[in-house]
């Protein structure tokens, strides 16, 4: 096993994490950046992968120039000691160790190259958890037809391997994501035959103050929409998938408009030709390894369980710090800010002599999460999705459990909360472990309870004693001590 040892192991290396390492290595502590990314940026900065091609960042990267210069002074910090780069390394499971942390990694870009390499466990007085969040979905039918995606894949496609997703493709669901989704696939070549977005933007007339607080963001987005409009892309408000159309792939899908009291207004459906579809409902944030450590949770206002933390990003657990999607998904801008409250909470923790700059910071968090408050009331998920839920469509695709099983398992057979369903009914026992299907299961347990979703539903599919696919061997072998410091590969570290 190789073996570190540092005053702050930052495990993430997306906007909250960069942010959290650079600004306590810039206080003087030691600082391991853990990441399963080849390259720094998490899924915000993703870099293509080697060998993909010519590539200009800034055409698909917002704040590309911010990202540079963190970037660029960690590596130098990175060349006088006080800062330990590990890519490609997935975290595991995190250990109290007396005083410390154990952060065990498996080494290898995928989770098929984990068994390949030695262990590494990295020893820290103090953790900032920045682990971000996927892609959330929620079922319809034939949304298990090939050419069906998240709006996430279709942007990691194109961001990690410079592969357009198809030839004539939907962008659907609700949230500004949606944009620089189209926005993308429309620049590198595809035909975007429409976004349809669930909602409206007009909703945040609503919220003048909170717009007022982050006019960038909405210049950001005014940005996409004014881009995709230039290419006759429509943009299709108040309006949701019903159908992916096809037989062995997706053809075509039909969509529908969504009336004031949320339903699908009779007659307005209409048939879209198109080779993919990306859809994405927003974002389910990765808690894995702040449950592990039992760090206290909350649900959110969109339904997410949320790491809470306190005014320094502190977390229930002495020694911890969440910071970023983690914390409550609101975006780059706003994890950015957290992640340096955070890095600078646990530099101070440890003795470093830190230039106050809270004042401004906590402002600027705070303008932001307005916005994302904000933003959570006026990109809602329409009841309808669930509502039109019927017993035949497929929810769990790895198990094939369908609504149907699901909705007799709580009226029939009684389960009163998700993790029941799960055992009973099986959905999210498959290879995702619940990161496709577990938020509506969730959903569809809480409906047919007749209740709202709580923790222990949001739970059932986040609670994971493996963080990450391990292989038995590995798990088998006890962690040693060898000695401290040691070097993995030269291929795994920035």
């Amino acid at each position: 096993m190789t073996d570190h040892r540092v005053d702050l192991a930052v495990i993430g290396a997306g906007p909250a994490g960069m942010a959290a390492a650079l600004a306590a290595a810039e206080a003087g502590v030691r600082v391991a950046v853990i990441d399963a990314g080849v390259r720094p940026g998490g899924q915000y900065w993703r870099f293509p992968a080697p060998g993909a091609g010519p590539f200009r960042p800034a055409t698909l990267h917002h704040g590309w120039r911010r990202f540079t210069s963190t970037d660029t002074r960690l590596t130098e910090l990175a060349g006088t000691g006080r800062v330990l780069r590990l890519a490609a390394h997935h975290v595991w499971s995190i250990l109290p160790v007396g005083e410390q942390w154990a952060v065990h990694c498996a080494r290898g870009a995928e989770p098929r190259q984990h068994g390949t390499g030695s262990p590494v466990a990295v020893h820290a007085a103090r953790l900032v958890l920045a682990t971000g969040a996927y892609d959330r979905q929620l079922p319809f039918p034939g949304w298990e037809l090939p050419g069906v995606i998240t709006a996430g894949g279709a942007q990691a496609l194109l961001k990690g391997n410079l592969v357009v997703a198809g030839q004539a493709v939907v962008v659907a669901g609700t949230g500004p994501f949606l944009l620089p989704v189209a926005d993308g696939l429309a620049r590198y070549g595809a035909r975007v035959a429409a976004v349809v977005e669930a909602n409206s933007p007009l909703g945040f007339a609503r919220f003048p103050r909170a717009v007022l607080g982050a006019t960038g963001k909405l210049g950001e987005a005014t940005g996409y929409a004014g881009r995709l409009l230039r290419r006759r892309v429509a943009l299709r408000h108040r309006q949701v998938v019903l159908r992916a159309l096809g037989t062995d792939r997706l053809t075509g899908v039909l969509v529908g408009r969504l009336g004031r009291d949320g339903r699908v207004r009779a007659g307005t459906e209409r048939q879209i030709e198109c080779d993919v579809l990306a859809v994405g409902w927003g974002f389910t944030p990765q808690l894995e390894l702040a449950l592990q450590l039992g760090c206290a949770t909350r649900v959110d206002a969109d339904r997410s369980l949320v790491v809470t933390v306190d005014d320094d990003q502190a977390t229930s657990v002495a020694g911890v710090w969440a910071a970023g999607e983690a914390t409550g998904v609101g975006g780059a801008d706003l994890a950015t800010v957290e992640g340096r409250i955070a890095g600078l909470a646990a530099a101070t923790s440890l003795g470093a002599d830190v230039v106050p700059d809270g004042r401004a910071l906590r402002r600027r968090r705070g303008s932001l999460r307005g916005f994302a408050a904000a933003m959570r009331q006026v990109y809602p998920i329409p009841e309808a999705m669930l509502a039109r839920c019927s017993d035949e469509t497929l929810v769990c695709r790895c198990e094939e459990v369908d609504a149907g099983r699901i909705r007799r398992a709580v009226v029939e057979l009684g389960a009163t909360e998700a993790r029941i369903v799960k055992l009973l009914a099986r959905p999210g026992m498959g290879w995702c472990q619940g990161r496709v299907c577990g938020f509506a299961t969730a959903c569809l347990t809480a409906r047919h309870a007749g209740r709202a979703v709580a923790e222990p539903d949001l739970r059932a599919f986040a609670e994971r004693p493996i963080a990450t696919p391990m292989p038995l061997g590995q798990l088998a072998t006890p962690p040693g001590d060898v000695a401290a410091d040691g070097e993995p590969g030269s291929d795994l570290q920035w």
